[in-house]
């Protein structure tokens, strides 16, 4: 693909979702979405408290959109998502956290693969690896072995969407459902391996708050849950019996599938042969964490951003019913 001549705009929306507890990193933010408002169109969607959203709004760069969200839901950044979407004025709409930082050439990357898609799961590198990050980095190289790794950022047409009426606001793997609702209405989802997107690394606390919502989302995707919840078990009656044989069949399995995740795409020269190593450790807390999360489903649900969620996505069944191409309102 060639090179993007420098300043030029591209014709889609950038959403970003925020809601925000204090004014933490928004220098860096504001650097970055005054770069992208002079080559896209930028709509935030903030809801933030009145004070914050205020603050944000007064230095804001010239031609960024600044919304409240106008959707219901439990799901804070699935409304600024679907808020976004409806207000958008492109087809092409990409919907981006905080901390993702596109550049020149994953911006015409992602307007490319659109040509041939009505969705696109993207995938993120981190930008600096302190240890919590390698750890996470793991995480995100198991996904991308099967299937792909859910970031922090995806594509897709607006009317796709429209056709099918919109997605679920009340579910807490928004990603996901997102991208069921479109490929369940009959659009075409492609996940783009080889479209790295720099993330700015998360902070130690927010990256301990992530990894038992993380496991909660799960409950999404039954057959990888049934597989974690088996491996505390498998883990503990293995220790007990002296099997240690077990516990490094398990580890260095990990290692493998994560290894296998590195390769594929343009990950392999993006990612330190390294950090499969970390795979291990990972799947150590997802043994604990998914646990923990079936506690909290039995208890009404996971705690996010001020509400308390059940459901991390609409059954598979039920989509299917729902956006069939025959049930999909015209």
């Amino acid at each position: 693909m060639a090179e993007p001549s420098p300043g030029a705009r591209l014709p889609l929306e950038y959403v970003l979702p925020i809601r925000r507890a204090d004014r933490a990193g928004e220098p860096g933010l504001l650097r970055y979405l005054a770069w992208l408002a002079e080559r896209v169109d930028v709509t935030v969607v903030d809801g933030s408290d009145p004070v914050l959203f205020d603050a944000l709004g007064a230095r804001l760069p010239a031609g960024v959109r600044h919304l409240r969200p106008t959707v219901g839901g439990l799901n804070g950044k699935a409304r600024g998502a679907m808020t976004g979407i409806r207000a958008a004025r492109h087809e092409v709409v990409v919907i981006a956290d905080d901390d993702v930082r596109y550049g020149e050439r994953s911006l015409a990357a992602v307007v490319e693969q659109m040509d041939d898609a009505d969705f696109v799961r993207l995938q993120n590198v981190y930008t600096a690896h302190p240890w919590y990050v390698r750890w996470d980095t793991a995480r995100m190289l198991v996904g991308r072995a099967f299937g792909g790794d859910f970031g922090g950022t995806v594509a897709l047409r607006r009317s796709a969407l429209e056709r099918a009426g919109g997605y679920s606001t009340d579910v807490l793997f928004e990603n996901l459902e997102l991208e069921r609702t479109v490929r369940f209405a009959g659009g075409r989802v492609i996940v783009a391996r080889d479209v790295l997107v720099p993330r700015v690394p998360p902070t130690f606390r927010h990256f301990l708050r992530q990894r038992v919502r993380q496991a909660y989302d799960d409950f999404a995707q039954p057959g990888r849950l049934a597989v974690e919840l088996t491996l505390l078990p498998v883990v503990v009656v293995a220790v007990l019996a002296r099997a240690w044989r077990i516990v490094w069949v398990l580890a260095l399995g990990a290692v493998a599938i994560a290894e296998s995740g590195r390769r594929m795409g343009r990950t392999r020269t993006a990612v330190s042969a390294a950090m499969p190593l970390w795979a291990p450790a990972w799947a150590a807390e997802r043994a604990v964490a998914v646990w923990i999360a079936l506690v909290q489903r039995a208890r009404g649900g996971v705690g996010y951003a001020g509400s308390r969620i059940y459901s991390a996505g609409t059954p598979v069944r039920l989509l299917r019913a729902r956006l069939s191409p025959r049930g999909v309102n015209p």
